[in-house]
């Protein structure tokens, strides 16, 4: 069994600050995490489709989304070889970019957070 520690953050973004955060992400975040001793994986996901249950019964794909209602959601996932190593790197991105991350949100981020079981 694999003892890795993961967390996945849903950010909903403000959707006047998309080009904002995405920036913040291209720019600077991504590559400080990068950066983090015992990273295992890092991935951000933009939501940009949905499916219901008639389409999964035909098989069929979820189609993309064509309005933004509230906010842009997006989806942070990334996998530590502890959860000391999380617990500092964690430390580190909120220690450089809590204020602007926050700034583009419209709540704060929920954290999911877990040791890998698969």
């Amino acid at each position: 069994m694999n003892n890795s520690f993961i967390e996945i953050a849903i950010y909903q973004v403000k959707p006047t600050k998309v080009e904002e955060f995405e920036n913040l992400l291209n720019n600077e975040v991504v590559a400080t995490q990068r950066e983090q001793i015992g990273l295992l994986d890092l991935k951000y996901v933009k939501r940009e489709y949905n499916i219901d249950y008639e389409q999964i019964r035909e098989g069929l794909p979820p189609h993309k989304l064509t309005k933004i209602v509230k906010c842009v959601k997006y989806i942070l996932v990334w996998e530590f070889e502890t959860k000391e190593d999380y617990g500092k790197a964690l430390q580190t991105l909120y220690q450089k970019y809590e204020k602007q991350i926050n700034r583009c949100l419209i709540a704060p981020h929920d954290k999911l957070l877990g040791g890998r079981i698969y």
